[in-house]
């Protein structure tokens, strides 16, 4: 995608979104032990105002964060100045535009519904991280229960409003969001609902594994 046809999501901070308080701690539970952590290389695809890197690099981590958003890098540059930030599409290839060795752990919360080339982003995922390493992603999730509640409710328009600049242009099941991720050569996935009650969660957590 060109960046002429990308409209820019604007931050106006570095703090927390709504969503981090519900997927944070599943995040950082599927990343193992925290002593796999203590000096682990990890990347934030989709890095937003760099929130989740912030926290990352409190567990001791060396944290490298990417986002297309200007104002997203910007104040993330400020707000961390621990962590090292880079203007770049979650589909370029990162490991050759960031240099240096693959990642431990790649992370990417709340970025894949809004892709145009989901398979591309995560062979380029893939493609960062070292043999034996994990990648974590967030979506928000759906299901037949969930979808059936939003249609009788009469919430589609609300739910995946049209509206929204830079919204979601695609909705992921675990089935989906499995098989996108199978597709790339992962394995060993490990699935984590969160927020409101099971099969209505706001989001779901997704950690795979490339193969050693």
């Amino acid at each position: 995608m060109s960046d002429s046809g990308y409209l820019q999501y604007q931050f106006r901070g570095a703090g927390p979104s709504h969503m981090h308080r519900h997927f944070m701690p599943k995040v950082i539970e599927l990343c193992g032990p925290r002593e796999r952590l203590a000096g682990a290389r990890v990347l934030d695809v989709g890095c937003g105002n760099g929130f989740t890197c912030g926290e990352f690099a409190k567990l001791g981590c060396q944290v490298t964060g990417t986002d297309l958003s200007q104002t997203g890098i910007e104040a993330a540059r400020r707000a961390y100045p621990q962590c090292r930030f880079e203007l770049l599409s979650a589909t370029d290839d990162l490991l050759e535009r960031l240099g240096g060795e693959p990642f431990d752990f790649i992370v990417s919360t709340e970025v894949v519904e809004h892709l145009y080339d989901p398979r591309g982003y995560v062979r380029s995922c893939y493609r960062a991280l070292k043999p034996g390493g994990r990648f974590i992603c967030t979506t928000p999730y759906h299901g037949y229960l969930k979808n059936l509640a939003i249609s009788v409710l009469g919430k589609w328009d609300r739910h995946a409003d049209p509206l929204w600049d830079c919204g979601h242009i695609k909705l992921w099941s675990r089935a989906t969001l499995t098989r996108l991720l199978a597709e790339a050569g992962f394995t060993n996935f490990q699935f984590r609902g969160a927020g409101r009650v099971p099969f209505l969660w706001m989001t779901m957590v997704m950690a795979a594994d490339k193969p050693a």
